[in-house]
């Protein structure tokens, strides 16, 4: 189903067209309205009139998430603080949280939005849609549930955590749909398995919408195979207006990006040049049409590829490759770039080894080096030495081939790994900074 068919097929110049003047009003809106922008077109000399084409967003300076935090907590906004109806917040735990606002017209577009996302997942009218993402300053829960109550779900808003509740729920509520992490659905599908729950016959789970965190399509098929449903991936995060930036649709070939309300460009991380489309690069977003917060080409860290041909479901809009790493992520060892996502698809390809996993970095004798923790899954290999050797050692030659040096991977027990109920599943452990062991 196509929740709006009208805009999701537009043909590409019509797309353009419609990009170019929200472009122009953005950037007359940031001009007039955001002293902080402002002042960063002054120092270049760039005027609102000078924005023409498409192209020329490329004369705009970039922002980054230090614009937010440098202008904490409302000097970013476009709007007095008496028109904002709703503010939420990401979690600060590297200092003061990036503050994000929504006008009653960014909420009903949001909510569209995401009304999209959901359709384009396979969602239908009627269908039950529990959603295990926690309530709070984070984006995801709300703007995925009032996307699911536009399109005609009954939403069960049960927030994080709870794991034997959420199942005894889903069974007695007929759930059919689930909104949550990936770490947390293969946690669900885990301890469905631990009680004793055959999923194919006591739950009517279908469809997942999956995000929040970064996870291969490795993970996808780990997913689909515990809890029997068709993961999907959806792509936002709070700076651009929360959920609902992209999606996937029910052909899986990328997520289908609203090109109405958002410009996306492709840079290369450390030059910041603008690269073609179809390469590989880290995404940079210009909303079109946010009256609280509008953004102007937002660096996110997500590196991805764009494929603006038309697919086969009839939506028009480009597309964006499932994110394979953020630059900021990327650990680099013995000159090696090392992303998470790369250790992660090769680990789940290997049969014995579970999906939960674990990475320290540590400095030892003055050079980086990298452990993987990860669990086998078959119980009988504590009394076999030898096959538990030789699945460390077959992980070992995975991995180097993969990342091309060599990592240590130490085997541990199943369920040793701590799971995440809620929030997103820490991976990385970065121990550098700490006395060399």
């Amino acid at each position: 189903m196509i929740w709006n068919k009208e805009r999701e097929t537009m043909p590409r110049r019509e797309i353009e067209a419609l990009q170019l003047e929200g472009l122009k009003w953005t950037v007359d809106r940031v001009y007039e309205r955001v002293p902080y922008y402002r002042a960063k077109m002054d120092a270049i000399g760039l005027k609102p009139k000078h924005i023409r084409t498409l192209k020329d967003v490329q004369l705009l300076p970039y922002m980054t998430k230090q614009d937010f935090r440098d202008n904490y907590p409302f000097h970013n906004f476009a709007v007095p603080k008496e028109e904002l109806v709703r503010i939420h917040a990401s979690s600060g735990t590297t200092g003061k949280p990036t503050v994000v606002g929504y006008t009653r017209n960014d909420l009903e577009m949001w909510t569209e939005l995401m009304a999209r996302i959901v359709c384009q997942a396979g969602v239908m009218p009627g269908d039950t849609a529990q959603i295990a993402f926690s309530y709070g300053l984070f984006t995801g829960a709300f703007g995925l549930h009032y996307g699911l109550e536009r399109v005609g779900c009954g939403v069960v808003p049960i927030g994080g955590g709870n794991t034997e509740k959420q199942l005894m729920l889903m069974e007695d509520f007929g759930t059919t749909v689930l909104i949550a992490t990936p770490s947390y659905a293969l946690y669900l599908g885990e301890r469905a398995q631990e009680l004793g729950i055959d999923i194919e016959k006591r739950l009517k789970l279908r469809v997942g919408l999956f995000g929040s965190e970064p996870w291969t399509e490795e993970m996808r098929r780990a997913i689909e195979n515990s809890l029997h449903i068709k993961a999907t991936d959806n792509y936002g995060m709070s700076e651009l207006i929360g959920p609902g930036v992209a999606g996937d649709c029910e052909e899986f070939c990328g997520m289908h990006i609203a090109e109405d309300h958002f410009l996306v460009e492709t840079i290369d991380s450390e030059s910041g040049e603008v690269l073609p489309v179809g390469s590989e690069g880290e995404l940079v977003f210009t909303s079109l049409d946010k009256e609280a917060l509008p953004v102007i080409r937002y660096r996110t860290r997500d590196i991805s590829v764009i494929d603006d041909t038309p697919c086969a479901c009839g939506r028009t809009h480009a597309r964006m490759r499932k994110i394979s790493g953020r630059a900021d992520d990327m650990l680099i060892i013995r000159g090696v770039n090392v992303f998470p996502s790369q250790i992660e698809s090769a680990l789940l390809g290997i049969s014995g080894i579970g999906p939960h996993y674990q990475i320290h970095v540590y400095r030892r004798n003055h050079l980086d080096d990298l452990e993987v923790l990860v669990e086998f899954t078959d119980d009988t290999l504590l009394d076999n030495y030898k096959k538990l050797m030789a699945l460390t050692e077959h992980a070992r030659e995975k991995l180097y081939n993969t990342l091309g040096i060599h990592v240590k991977v130490r085997l541990v027990e199943p369920h040793s790994i701590e799971r995440t109920q809620i929030g997103k599943a820490k991976r990385v452990f970065d121990h550098r900074n700490e006395p060399e062991q």
